[in-house]
């Protein structure tokens, strides 16, 4: 079925008598004679091929479907009755927010950044991680309203976009403090032959430790590479072994003291980026986010009045 075969009118007849648990109150209401809303409804569960009731005499009970069709059905209107307050000047309503992020980005990272959002009682925050470009794809189709990224969007002409510099830190080396505490290891050269996690061979970070070890003919003992930053925080936190990360991803336990600095390197640096479509950044709540008067501290942010990572 293609989207160009769904027919708005009638769904919207088939949410208001779902809301409303009854065709005579649903027809009322929206001063339609109850045979046709009946009739449109029917027409519906046609062109979507299943039934949407179980319909025994005057009363209707919503099928496994039709409660599925209906929480989209809420999500379609309930947005649309959103937009017509914002459009009148109505204080009334949310603005949802769409957020992809790439998988190997730090969760810790995203949450200190979206934590404006996360304050604003009118956002509701969508967020999804996936590739780089499958992200991309996404905010080119309107899907998402911003992408963030550990590099810029590649260049593109035919792709418009803006990729909005928002801080780089330092990798670090990290250990668990009853087994490293007190220990200061020189980047890369006291590294071989050193038990080490480190990021997949699909994050940038990996990419600069691999080219330092080799240019010092230093080879680290691997003993995991991990895409996924959160599952790598729990190596750093629950192995013996030298971690390379950004600090951002572990600074709970670094505050902590559950977890220790063992070495740094100026050589070895993750970038941030926020990704839009088009040449100019969205208005509404990102606005400030992407400004360049924006004065947020992303990596030091460690309220713990909300969501901790």
């Amino acid at each position: 079925m293609d989207i160009n075969q769904l027919n708005f009118k009638h769904l919207f007849y088939f949410w208001r008598v779902a809301r409303q648990g009854s065709l005579t109150q649903a027809a009322e209401q929206i001063q339609t004679a109850q045979s046709a809303l009946s009739t449109q409804i029917r027409q519906l569960e046609t062109c979507l091929g299943t039934p949407l009731f179980d319909r025994q005499g005057r009363h209707l009970e919503l099928t496994a479907t039709g409660q599925q069709i209906f929480s989209y059905a809420e999500r379609i209107f309930g947005l649309g009755e959103q937009m017509l307050g914002w459009l009148e000047g109505r204080d009334e309503g949310s603005t949802l927010v769409r957020v992809g992020s790439v998988s190997t980005m730090s969760r810790n990272f995203q949450v200190n950044w979206l934590r404006p959002l996360l304050r604003d009682p009118s956002v509701v925050l969508s967020v999804d991680s996936g590739p780089l470009e499958t992200l991309i794809e996404r905010l080119l189709r309107h899907q998402l309203d911003v992408v963030l990224a550990n590099e810029p969007a590649p260049a593109d002409p035919s792709r418009p976009m803006s990729s909005r510099f928002l801080g780089s830190q330092m990798i670090s080396l990290v250990g668990r403090a009853d087994r490293w505490s007190g220990t200061v290891l020189r980047i890369p050269e006291d590294l071989d032959g050193v038990e080490i996690a480190m990021p997949s061979a699909r994050h940038g970070v990996r990419l600069q430790f691999d080219a330092l070890c080799f240019s010092a003919g230093v080879q680290p003992r691997l003993r995991a590479e991990i895409d996924d930053m959160t599952m790598l925080r729990l190596i750093a936190r629950d192995s013996g072994w030298i971690t390379v990360l950004p600090e951002i991803v572990v600074q709970d336990e670094l505050q902590s003291g559950e977890l220790v600095h063992v070495g740094q390197s100026d050589q070895l640096t993750e970038h941030f980026y926020a990704i839009t479509a088009g040449r100019s950044h969205p208005a509404g709540p990102l606005g400030p986010l992407l400004s360049r008067e924006a004065a947020v501290d992303f990596f030091t942010d460690t309220s713990s009045d909300l969501i901790q990572p």
